[in-house]
Formats: structure tokens, C-alpha cells, sequence
């Protein structure tokens, strides 16, 4: 009983491994390199930084994928973030979860 309960929580592991990697390579496809990188700024802010802003907001999730979506100003400065409403939603939330994770 207990080696089907650690399977579980491997296999869990594992499938759970490639959302966070497809995250980057959606954030690639979608055109977020551009304006953001993993470490620095560059238009917008680092992906670690906004990680780091966001670690203890239990919000942080929903709160950035309507940013992602709608766009928005001012919490990072005033250079616009454009609205990305043409993404998937499915996209939008594996790209959050994944800045969530950077470090």
C-alpha cells in the first residue's frame, strides 16, 4: 500500500515537471521574451523579480493571469504592459505558473 502511495506521488511529480517547462517555451511562442527575461529587466521586469514580488500572495496566480490577459500599468512602472487576450487561457496559466516558480 505504501509503494502505490509513492508511485502516486512520483508519477505526480513527473507529470506535473513538464507544465512547468512548457511554461517557458510558451512564454517563447507568445512573444513574452521580448519584453521580459528569466534574470533582468529589460522592457518589462525579470521573471524572478515578479516571482519574488508575488511569493506570499496566495493570489498571485489569478491575479497575474487577468494581468496577462488584460494588460495593465503601474506596479512596475509606467510602461504599459499590453493585453495578450489572442493567448489561450490554458497558456496564460501554465506561463504564470511557471514565472511563479523562477528563481
Amino acid at each position: 500500500m505504501k509503494l502505490a502511495a509513492f508511485g502516486f506521488v512520483v508519477a505526480g511529480l513527473l507529470l506535473g515537471t513538464p507544465v512547468l517547462a512548457d511554461g517557458q517555451a510558451l512564454a517563447t511562442k507568445h512573444a513574452c521574451m521580448a519584453c521580459h527575461q528569466v534574470d533582468k529587466k529589460v522592457v518589462g521586469p525579470a521573471f524572478k523579480d515578479i516571482a519574488a514580488k508575488y511569493k506570499a500572495d496566495k493570489t498571485a496566480e489569478a491575479k497575474l493571469i487577468d494581468k496577462v490577459k488584460k494588460g495593465g500599468t503601474g506596479v512596475w512602472g509606467q510602461v504599459p504592459m499590453p493585453p495578450n487576450a489572442q493567448v489561450p487561457d490554458a497558456d496564460i496559466k501554465a506561463i504564470v505558473q511557471w514565472v511563479l516558480t523562477t528563481k
